[in-house]
């Protein structure tokens, strides 16, 4: 029987695990944490015949060597064991290069970028729903790649169960995944119908250790994408520019004349309109999200639709009733006319800076959690531009303090945690005549949370209790 071992217990190691269980492969999942969350999870993992092994670090022994390791999207691509699996020979994958193996008759969109990742890859998922595709999310968003891949291999092996007439084919029409650095890294084959690339800034540096190969492994899925789709507005996208991407499709907020590249080709907001090489398409104040980079979001939407054949009745229908997406820039609540905003996926300087210039000022910021490295510049101009005043939280609050006091701003509070700063930053709203409170970390949720959702989701039910 075929040997595979799971390396990290995460929603995409158990869909990946589940998957290649289903095929008859013999399964180890393993994970270096053994928290209570996870060892709940281990007896139904048991049942299903997947051993599970946690606190534990898997090693390679020659007398028993798997033929696949797949690895989750947040296990480091250079850990010693695989390194070593490489140089063996072993045929080492992360789990959406796994799934992409199983889809790969589907066409799929990938969509990748330091920002704006998620809001652009829901924003066309639904343009291709409303076109009457089953195209669902995946990847950092939705459901694991792997479970897509499952639900296909159910239901095409399924015996005697006919699907019922209202539900959906499992295959899918189309893949819409969003693909951070560490999955590209993992996925040596993914090759997209179409790939988009929303912003480039420093990010994961951590683990990346340069811009530039971080902006590498980030080119690899444009290379291996059919057709590419460039935000013409990043600085740095815009740099690089047709001299590395000469046949690629450009966007531009800023009009035809601002756009790189030939305009047959490309996708600009020109007098209010969304155009589609030339063609108005939509009006851009369709969009009811905040903030002038949700246009430029809508842009890229609009042009993987357009190269996809999507007409653009159907982008207009999808435009008008897309709301948002969780976690980002999310309205919570209005309490005594100040309005809560969840923008926890905020987890980099630059999405924070974003996301602070995108609401009303004055406002109340919330920041902090596990500080990652980068340019702090443009967030803290922002601070001191719209922040009446700043709460701190997390492992980073003493750092975030000082940093803000060597910049000349001294209205900030470090209070620790969420339960203190969401009753406090409604008291400063009122101090201070604050239309907003704000939660956009600039921070990783690691240190108090299990990822940028969990942290969300605290910030709304504490939300909430305002109003009990």
């Amino acid at each position: 029987m075929l040997n595979a071992q799971i390396i990290g217990l995460g929603r995409s190691g158990i869909a990946a695990a589940r998957l290649l269980k289903q095929e008859g492969w013999e399964v180890t999942l393993s994970d270096s944490n053994s928290s209570e969350s996870l060892q709940q999870q281990q007896p139904a993992l048991a049942a299903e015949g997947i051993t599970v092994k946690l606190g534990h670090s898997p090693t390679l022994n020659d007398s028993d060597l798997p033929q696949l390791i797949v690895v989750s999207p947040g296990v480091p691509w250079d850990i010693p064991v695989l390194v070593e699996a490489r140089n063996k020979g072993i045929d080492t994958i992360g789990e959406l290069e796994l799934a992409w193996r199983h889809l790969q008759p589907c066409p799929w969109v990938g969509i990748t970028g330091t920002n704006g990742k998620t809001t652009t890859t829901a924003l066309i998922a639904a343009i291709f729903q409303a076109a009457g595709f089953h195209a669902p999310a995946c990847g950092n968003i939705g459901n694991a790649a792997c479970e897509l891949a499952l639900k296909s291999w159910k239901v095409e092996r399924s015996e005697d169960n006919p699907q019922p007439a209202n539900l959906q084919p499992a295959t899918p029409d189309w893949v819409i995944a969003e693909i951070s650095s560490y999955q590209i890294e993992s996925s040596r084959e993914l090759s997209p119908k179409i790939g988009v690339w929303t912003t480039f800034t420093p990010d994961h540096l951590s683990r990346h250790k340069t811009l530039e190969n971080y902006y590498n492994i980030k080119a690899q899925l444009l290379k291996r994408s059919q057709l590419q789709i460039f935000n013409g507005d990043d600085p740095y996208l815009r740099q690089v520019g047709l001299e590395h991407w000469p046949d690629a499709h450009w966007t531009s907020v800023n009009g035809k004349d601002d756009l790189l590249g030939d305009p047959n080709r490309g996708f600009y907001i020109q007098d209010g309109w969304v155009f589609s090489q030339n063609e108005p398409i939509v009006k851009a104040c369709s969009l009811r999200m905040v903030g002038a980079h949700n246009q430029q979001n809508l842009l890229m939407a609009v042009a993987a639709a357009r190269l996809a054949g999507i007409e653009k009745e159907a982008i207009q229908e999808a435009i008008a009733n897309f709301s948002g997406v969780p976690h980002r820039l999310e309205h919570i609540i209005t309490w005594q006319g100040i309005d809560f905003i969840n923008d926890s996926k905020a987890t980099n300087y630059d999405a924070a800076q974003v996301g602070l210039s995108s609401v009303a000022s004055p406002a109340i910021l919330i920041a902090g959690g596990e500080a990652k490295a980068g340019d702090d510049t443009d967030w803290i101009e922002t601070i001191h531009a719209k922040a009446a005043a700043v709460l701190l939280i997390g492992d980073a609050a003493a750092a975030f303090a000082e940093r803000l006091k060597q910049s000349g701003y001294d209205s900030y509070e470090i209070v620790e945690t969420m339960a203190k700063a969401v009753p406090r930053g409604a008291e400063l709203a009122q101090q201070y005549d604050a239309r907003v409170v704000l939660l956009s970390p600039a921070c990783a949720s690691f240190d108090q949370y299990q990822s940028f959702e969990h942290r969300g989701d605290d910030f709304r039910q504490l939300c909430q209790q305002l109003l009990d």
